[in-house]
């Protein structure tokens, strides 16, 4: 394989339609913080690119694990997997997920040095939870708590995270401003799992959609939805946010298409879905910071 072909391969490990899950965190966090006046460039552009090598990291590990338990064959429904076409090898695989978490680790260094200790837990705990995602004795996403993982660490804890970077505190505004982004985060995942049900269920991975079955699913991803939209009234109504925090109200015909297909596709035919779930994330993650920032 030439040097291209393997960049691409190396590419498509990366599940590149889905990094709007580490930018949408970082994103809304500096736009708190921009409404806080507290705001220094250098700390969100390091914190993007730590959050974007986290999540290639935990990508590289979820494609390792999944091939190496079976979970993932010829047969997926979903995008190609780069180990099970054998586009890259195991131990190229390791070691990329390696590389991918110990430059983040480095990175995250200066902001350590810059915000303090609290980073450095954050960016420890961030990178041990993408490893036991899908590795280790307990794997998170065999489990159950696959949701879990991503609404807390794509959500809470990046939005709440980079918000510290610049202000060094916490508070339940910056809470509150996390909820939407790790329920529309949460939904890119709920709709593999949806589109994997059988596939995973055969495989041993007990996904929550596993466990809840379909039609629950889909009942999580509306709730999910409607959280999203939720937090900006609470956010003009309780914290003397002005109208431009519903900004992202003007996506909600977006939503219905999305819950349309959710009810009506099947297979194959919900890796469309998926693409546009998380272009939505990115898409809420843009207005809703506008929003703050206005």
């Amino acid at each position: 394989m030439n040097d291209k072909n393997k960049l691409n391969s190396w590419i498509l490990a990366s599940r590149p339609k889905t990094l709007p899950a580490a930018v949408v965190p970082v994103l809304v966090g500096s736009a708190l913080a921009v409404s806080y006046d507290k705001f220094y460039l250098p700390y969100s552009i390091v914190a993007l690119l730590c959050a974007l090598l986290i999540q290639i990291g935990t990508n590289f590990t979820n494609d390792l694990y999944d091939f190496l338990k079976g979970a993932d064959s010829k047969q997926r429904k979903g995008p190609k997997r780069v180990l099970v076409s054998g586009l890259i090898t195991v131990k190229q695989m390791k070691f990329g997920s390696v590389v991918l978490f110990g430059l983040a680790f480095l990175l995250g260094l200066y902001l350590v040095y810059s915000a303090g200790l609290v980073i450095l837990w954050i960016g420890i705990i961030s990178i041990f939870a993408g490893i036991i995602y899908t590795a280790g004795p307990f794997p998170l996403a065999y489990n159950g708590l696959g949701d879990l993982f991503v609404f807390v660490f794509f959500g809470i804890v990046g939005t709440m995270g980079t918000f510290y970077l610049h202000t060094q505190e916490f508070s339940i505004l910056s809470f509150l401003v996390s909820l939407p982004v790790g329920a529309l985060t949460t939904n890119i995942l709920i709709v593999n799992n949806y589109r994997d049900v059988e596939e995973d269920r055969a495989a041993g991975k007990n996904t929550l959609a596993v466990y809840l079955g379909r039609n629950l699913t889909r009942l999580e991803f509306i709730i999910f939805l409607f959280l999203s939209y939720a937090v900006s009234l609470i956010l003009f109504l309780k914290f003397d946010f002005n109208y431009w925090i519903f900004l992202p109200y003007i996506t909600i015909p977006f939503t219905i298409l999305l819950v349309r297909m959710l009810f009506t596709l099947n297979g194959e035919a919900l890796n469309k879905t998926l693409e546009l779930t998380a272009k939505f994330a990115g898409f809420y993650g843009l207005l809703f910071s506008a929003g703050l920032i206005l």
